[in-house]
């Protein structure tokens, strides 16, 4: 399992909208500079998070991007499903038709549901602000875990 250069950027660009959040919009331009992020790839990306609810446009000179839920309402999981998908470590933990003849029985499939739950609840207790105010990675599990 690896995350792509979609979930990162889509990640970095909603940290720094959660950073700005007081400003009020931010050009896409500051966006992709700040990050170093391709324009056109940001755009895409910043599309998917507007139709998923998470980011709102503002048009005009004083136009841009910003969040359109406060930090703390808007979740790395949230973020991720809008520009990964649904996080799913095998074809048989998705909804739908098993992916082969054996799942009823499988020994592994109860792990893998197991895996995926955790993990998908642990990216769902996360919000933004947890992420740009977290100094180091274990106080997330200081939060979480408490």
């Amino acid at each position: 399992m690896k995350l792509s250069t979609r979930g990162k950027y889509a990640l970095y660009a909603m940290a720094y909208l959660a950073q700005k959040a007081a400003e009020g919009p931010q050009p896409l331009r500051a966006i992709a500079q700040v990050g170093k992020l391709p324009d056109q790839y940001l755009e895409q990306l910043l599309g998917s998070l507007r139709k998923a609810g998470l980011v709102a446009t503002v048009r005009g000179a004083q136009g841009g991007y910003q969040l359109a839920h406060e930090p703390s309402e808007i979740t790395v999981g949230s973020v991720l499903d809008a520009t990964e998908g649904p996080l799913n470590l095998s074809d048989c933990t998705a909804e739908g038709d098993p992916c082969c003849p054996y799942s009823e029985n499988c020994c592994t499939r109860p792990l893998l549901e197991y895996l995926t739950d955790n993990i998908n609840n642990l990216l769902h207790g996360i919000t933004l602000q947890d992420m740009i105010t977290a100094k180091e990675m274990n106080e997330f599990g200081q939060d979480l875990h408490g």
